[in-house]
């Protein structure tokens, strides 16, 4: 196994545990869809006991690492023995394509986790690198694509499909100039589809399978402006059990209403209005829209609390009445 010079020039270096991350490589690119678009690197991790495995860290993970290990470390913050040089970690991107943002982050990443890794082993002995190259529960159980920076291309192999049956496909009855027939269904919009015979059920397609498929959650949010009120229903690939983070939301709303100064709102049970301003406030919505959900009828796949988007330096909206 390949090591960085200076682990290899440290003579307790044989000391260190055997899961010590010692290698970490981005393998890909995952796009990933729930209250906002993000992308998050699929990462390869080598150890000093020659395991290997795979982690999944998005740039945000990696800002909170740097930020932690330069209030820890940093000369600047730290006067003392023990301090070091921290590698450089790109800056954060506001605007642009998010999927070329995240490519060009490969190469500075991968020279930022190589350069990492070659800090002295007490700083690799720190928990907010282990834990950052941690496998945990939630990255042992995603099912990866072909990675494409670790496995050769192969080459596509041209494959005949089935002649479909049109009497076993979905289909739609119609008429044209007074005769009816058969339409498949790539000639029509299925409305409702026909209902499923006990013989589908008992072959695997069943109810259950077909919803699983449709795993969308609808939020129901507000723009609230002198002019009027933008209504807007958003779809997310998110279950209804999911409690976003703020910046989540904020990112979200902003390229809903393409409106970049605003703030985050909710009503209370009183029915007045509370500026939302972290990750304790989106948690104290979602738990005040669970006691009050039971009076309001929504839609079964709409989560039981509204956002309510303002202008950010309108204070108007709020009861300021004591």
């Amino acid at each position: 196994m390949s090591l960085p010079q200076q682990l290899r020039d440290e003579s307790d270096f044989d000391q260190l545990p055997d899961n010590i991350p010692v290698t970490a490589t981005i393998a890909d690119i995952e796009e990933k869809k729930g209250f906002i678009v993000y992308y998050r690197f699929v990462i390869e991790v080598k150890t000093k006991g020659n395991s290997k495995y795979l982690i999944y860290r998005r740039y945000r993970q990696f800002f909170a690492l740097h930020q932690s290990l330069e209030l820890k470390y940093s000369a600047e913050t730290q006067p003392g023995y023990y301090t070091c040089q921290l590698p450089n970690l790109p800056g954060k991107v506001f605007m642009g394509n998010k999927k070329e943002i995240a490519e060009s982050r490969i190469p500075e990443l991968n020279n930022y986790m190589k350069r990492l890794l070659c800090l002295p082993t007490w700083v690799l002995l720190d928990d907010l690198i282990r834990m950052f190259f941690y496998q945990t529960e939630s990255d042992s159980q995603q099912v990866p694509r072909a990675l494409r920076r670790l496995r050769p291309p192969t080459r596509r192999v041209k494959t005949v499909k089935p002649k479909t049956d049109l009497f076993s496909a979905p289909r739609a009855e119609g008429t044209v100039r007074d005769k009816t027939g058969i339409f498949p269904e790539s000639f029509v919009n299925i409305i409702k589809p026909l209902p499923e015979s006990d013989s589908d059920e008992e072959g695997g397609a069943s109810k259950s399978g077909n919803h699983a498929q449709s795993s969308y959650s609808c939020l129901r949010c507000y723009l609230l402006q002198p002019e009027g009120i933008d209504t807007r229903d958003i779809c997310v690939e998110e279950d209804l059990s999911i409690q976003p983070s703020y910046e989540d939301l904020l990112s979200r709303m902003r390229d809903v209403f393409q409106v970049e100064d605003i703030a985050l709102n909710y009503r209370d049970p009183e029915g007045d209005l509370i500026r939302i301003l972290d990750d304790e406030d989106v948690t104290l919505m979602v738990q005040e829209s669970k006691q009050t959900g039971s009076k309001v009828k929504r839609p079964v796949n709409q989560f039981p609390w509204e956002l309510l988007v303002t202008h950010d330096k309108d204070l108007s909206v709020y009861n300021n009445e004591y």
